[in-house]
């Protein structure tokens, strides 16, 4: 189990493995490996993720309610997140109505606090796809975000990270079963990337590897059991999961 680059062209990629982390200078071991015979784990592991809500105005208004004036930021623990290809736990025992949710996540690059918003993409290494999976009825009776957003399982990454992109407006595609559910831009976000880690980083020191998940456009909706849930975006590539139930 090691990080390692994603290289080649479509159809022909391969992994080359490196040793210890991808932050700083990249030292690679000299394997390298054909991504299909590959298992993408999580991309990365981090110490947090910071997620934030309501950041498209028409989700705002799907979910009936106004759209915010600061940053809305909440916590997914670290135990929520899983790679490309792993199940999403439906908790069935505890939920009726889990949600899927679309977003493009930001991975920090490096240990970093009060970051003005001109020096941002300092301390961003890259970008993924995720989806903030929710137990959507629990959030409703809960009236806050911690226990419906945070069970094992719910909190998808992947397929990797790209280290090379502007994110600033970028195609963003749900689907659940080869269905598109959510069809959104990043250009319409309320709080664009550098305004969220700015904001995100003035609360709290953000360390290399940290996932700022920025917000789901609208069509937001609920997974069963047997579905497989895709979060496509342009430049990145596509996660899918595929739910099961708890045993």
């Amino acid at each position: 189990m090691s990080f390692g680059v994603v290289e080649g062209g479509p159809g022909e990629e391969f992994v080359s493995a490196i040793s210890g982390h991808p932050f700083g200078d990249v030292q690679f071991t000299g394997e390298r490996f054909p991504l299909a015979q590959v298992r993408l784990l999580a991309p990365m592991l981090p110490s947090k993720v910071i997620a934030i809500g309501r950041n498209y105005a028409a989700h705002a208004r799907e979910m009936g309610n106004e759209v915010p004036e600061e940053p809305l930021i909440f916590l997914k623990p670290s135990t929520s997140v899983i790679g490309h290809g792993e199940p999403i736990v439906y908790p069935t025992s505890l939920s009726d109505r889990v949600d899927f949710e679309g977003e493009l996540a930001v991975v920090i690059g490096r240990l970093c606090r009060e970051v003005p918003i001109e020096r941002v993409r300092d301390v961003i290494f890259g970008y993924t796809c995720a989806n903030d999976v929710t137990a959507r009825d629990l959030q409703k009776k809960d009236v806050q975000f911690t226990r419906a957003k945070s069970f094992d399982t719910f909190c998808p990454l992947g397929p990797w990270i790209r280290t090379d992109l502007d994110a600033s407006d970028l195609a963003l595609t749900t689907t659940v079963n080869g269905e598109v559910r959510q069809s959104g831009r990043t250009s319409q976000l309320i709080h664009d990337i550098p305004a969220l880690v700015a904001y995100v980083s003035a609360v709290m020191t953000l360390i290399p590897g940290d996932v700022i998940l920025t917000g789901t456009p609208e069509g937001v909706g609920p997974i069963d059991v047997g579905d497989e849930v895709s979060v496509g975006i342009e430049g990145i590539g596509t996660l899918t999961n595929k739910v099961v139930a708890r045993d």
